[in-house]
Order: structure tokens, then sequence, then C-alpha cells
């Protein structure tokens, strides 16, 4: 299984889990687990995805993903989880 870790980070607005997810679903990329937070209408998401099954490379994945997240006002983010359990373990 190829994990990836996507975080989406940005003020609140209507549609950017929809969008996120409707990208994710036309790649053939899988939700894992999906963790949401509005705090003071700032919106947060932590994803846990599988792109094993993914019609695009790693970096077509972070290229998209970021000009969907310029699109919808927020910042998205993808790393593949061996590199993020790396970087959080100190």
């Amino acid at each position: 299984m190829n994990k990836t870790i996507i975080t989406v980070i940005g003020k609140d607005r209507v549609g950017i889990i929809a969008k996120v997810c409707t990208y994710l679903a036309e790649c053939n990329i899988n939700i894992l687990d999906i963790s949401q937070t509005i705090v003071n209408g700032y919106f947060n998401m932590m994803m846990i995805v599988d792109t094993t099954n993914s019609c695009k490379s790693f970096d077509e994945l972070v290229s998209d993903l970021e000009r969907v997240g310029m699109e919808t006002g927020v910042s998205i983010k993808a790393q593949h989880e061996d590199i993020f359990s790396k970087m959080h373990r100190l």
C-alpha cells in the first residue's frame, strides 16, 4: 500500500471537502482516514490516502492538489507517509 498524507488548511468555506474528495475519486485514490476541524473560522483537514491504484504520479498528485487548493482558497500539501513519519519522529 502506498500511503500519502494530505493536509488542507485555510479559511472555511463551502465545498472544500467536496472539491478535494472529487479530485481523489477521479484519480482512483482511496481515502483511508480523515480528520477535520474548524477553529474560529479556519478549516483544517488531514487525510491518509492510498495511492496504489492512482492514475497520477506522485509529482502530478502534489501539483494538482496545490492547484485545487489555489482554486478553492486553501493550502493543500501532500507527503509520502514514510517522509511524514520520519519528520515527526523527533
